[in-house]
C-alpha cells in the first residue's frame, strides 16, 4: 500500500509577525478587553502622538488643545487635570462606568485630533495608539499621579519652575506655594471622587521642585 504525503497548509492561525504594527520605539497598548471601571477611581490617560506632527505645546496649536479639552467634558466624563507634552498628552479623568470612560476618551481623542489636523493642513492619524489608562484605587496614588501630571514639563525639560503653562495647573488649588489667580474659566471640572477632592490631600499637598516618576502601584 502507497503511504500518502500529507501536505501541510501555510494559512491560518497564529504566524510569525502577524498583527497590528508597532508605531514608533514604544509598543502598543494590549488590545484585550479593558477591565471593568469603578465610578470612585479616577483614571490617568495618556494619549501619544504620531511621528512628523508639530509640537504640540507650540503657540499655534496648544490652544486648540485646551480649548478642546475644555468642551470635552458631560455629565458621565470629566477631565479633572491635564498637561499637554511636545509629542503627548496626560489626563486625570473620572467617569462614571466602563462605557462613559471609553466613549468620553473617543470623543475626546477625536475633537484633540480634529484641532492637530486642521491646524497641520493634514488629513490621517494623529494618535499612535489607543489611549493608555491606570486605574487610580489609593490617597497615595492620585497624589502621586497629580505630581506626575501637572509637572510633566519638567520632567520633560520643557517648562522651567512654578506652574506649567500647557497644563491645567494654574486652576489646581493643590500647590503648597501660592499660586496667582489665572485669567479666564477653567478648563477642567471641578473633582466629584474623594481621592481627587480629599483624599490624596492626606498625604500633603505639591511642591513645584517634586521630581515625577512613572507610575507605580503605591500603597495607602
Amino acid at each position: 500500500m502507497t503511504q500518502r504525503l500529507l501536505v501541510f497548509r501555510t494559512w491560518g492561525g497564529k504566524r510569525t509577525g502577524a498583527g497590528r504594527k508597532r508605531i514608533g520605539p514604544r509598543p502598543n497598548v494590549p488590545h484585550g478587553r479593558r477591565p471593568r471601571h469603578r465610578a470612585a477611581e479616577p483614571v490617568h490617560v495618556t494619549l501619544r502622538a504620531v511621528r512628523g506632527l508639530p509640537q504640540l505645546r507650540s503657540k499655534r496649536v496648544f490652544p486648540s488643545l485646551r480649548k478642546a479639552i475644555s468642551i470635552g467634558s458631560n455629565g458621565a466624563f470629566r477631565v479633572i487635570q491635564f498637561s499637554v507634552q511636545t509629542n503627548h498628552v496626560h489626563l486625570l479623568v473620572e467617569a462614571a462606568d466602563k462605557c462613559a470612560l471609553t466613549r468620553g476618551m473617543q470623543g475626546l481623542g477625536i475633537r484633540l485630533a480634529k484641532a492637530i489636523n486642521r491646524l497641520s493642513e493634514r488629513h490621517g492619524r494623529v494618535w499612535a495608539d489607543r489611549y493608555h489608562a491606570h486605574a487610580l484605587r489609593t490617597p497615595r496614588e492620585v497624589r502621586h499621579a497629580l505630581a506626575y501630571v501637572l509637572l510633566n514639563g519638567r520632567k520633560h525639560r520643557v517648562s522651567g519652575p512654578g506652574v506649567d503653562p500647557c497644563s491645567s495647573g494654574a486652576w489646581f488649588d493643590g500647590w503648597v506655594e501660592p499660586v496667582s489667580a489665572s485669567a479666564g474659566r477653567s478648563p477642567t471640572k471641578r473633582p466629584g471622587t474623594w481621592l481627587l477632592r480629599l483624599g490624596w490631600r492626606r498625604h500633603g499637598l505639591i511642591r513645584f521642585d517634586e521630581s515625577p516618576s512613572p507610575h507605580t502601584r503605591l500603597r495607602r
